[in-house]
């Protein structure tokens, strides 16, 4: 087998691996908190946002910037959680490849 069937051989297998994690990513679920737990969002690897959940005690008619806020923070730690998965997933499937002239 010459190199550039080699290559193609490393780059047909890259590519199926990095599907077979895509999918794997889409099907996990991270999740992310904020206030002590009182607001959690579920998400995917794959960073989609699939629930948000706001425990009754942290909603105050009279302080919804802070509820706000709370999502908001919530949505930002599943993001890092999601992210982490993904390089944990992904990072490592390039890792190896020999592609002369790259």
């Amino acid at each position: 087998m010459n190199q550039q069937q080699q290559m193609m051989k490393q780059l047909q297998k890259m590519q199926a691996d990095m599907a077979k994690a895509q999918q794997e990513l889409a099907e996990a679920e991270v999740q992310g908190t904020a206030g002590g737990g009182m607001v959690t969002v579920t998400a995917a690897g794959n960073g989609d946002i699939k629930a948000v959940k706001i425990d009754p005690k942290a909603v105050d008619p009279d302080d919804v910037e802070m509820l706000e806020d709370l999502v908001v923070a919530a949505i930002a730690d599943a993001k890092r959680a999601a992210d982490a998965m993904q390089q944990s997933k992904l990072g490592g499937l390039t890792q190896g490849l020999n592609l002369p002239g790259f």
